[in-house]
């Protein structure tokens, strides 16, 4: 029997708890609080840097069609609860992420990170994202170098994937599929009436 000791999807989130900030204030975070919608966790390197503000500033600005699809975002990085306060504070123009519809969560002593299996040799979170569904299950994760940016259209696409095969048990989304495009049949006969129509 193999062990692991690392998360994937299908199995159900880690829980944590942990402070973190949201319309300038601390706030407690806990993972649970989110059960009954969808949640993406999205783990970066470090406030103040490079690739980060424009990831955290992308998902703060598509937040309502996120929050449209019954979905929540939580920005986790090792900084603490101070650093991310001084970087909402912080305008765009000068390298902070401004006022954000979501919040940035403490992981100072890094164990959110350790859970979720993202965090690097040199102590920092790696780009990891996540959708939990609101059963607390992992659905989707994807990590990046910290070199590396991810999409917010693409993880509005795949989220909608979810939530579609989810609420259409018997089918399932081929590549690159959008709301409204053809699926396929999960059985071995159905499924030639997709791969004859393309």
């Amino acid at each position: 029997m193999l062990t692991k000791n690392f998360v994937q999807v299908g199995d159900k989130a880690p829980n944590f708890s942990a402070i973190g900030v949201f319309e300038q204030e601390f706030k407690q975070i806990t993972l649970s609080d989110y059960l009954g919608k969808y949640l993406i966790l999205l783990f970066y390197p470090l406030d103040f840097t490079f690739v980060c503000p424009t990831e955290i500033i992308a998902f703060s600005d598509m937040y309502n069609s996120l929050e449209s699809l019954n979905a929540e975002v939580l920005g986790i990085s090792v900084d603490s609860e101070y650093c991310h306060l001084a970087w909402m504070q912080l305008d765009r123009e000068s390298g902070g992420v401004g006022d954000l519809r979501y919040p940035l969560v403490s992981d100072l002593n890094k164990e959110i990170s350790s859970s979720f299996n993202v965090l690097n040799n040199e102590g920092k979170s790696l780009r990891g994202l996540f959708i939990v569904d609101k059963e607390g299950i992992i659905q989707h994760c994807l990590v990046n170098s910290l070199d590396v940016g991810r999409s917010v259209d693409e993880t509005l696409r795949t989220l909608k994937a979810i939530q579609y095969v989810q609420s259409n048990p018997d089918e399932v989304c081929p590549a690159n599929w959008q709301p409204g495009q053809s699926t396929i049949k999960s059985n071995i006969n159905h499924s030639k009436e997709y791969f004859q129509s393309i």
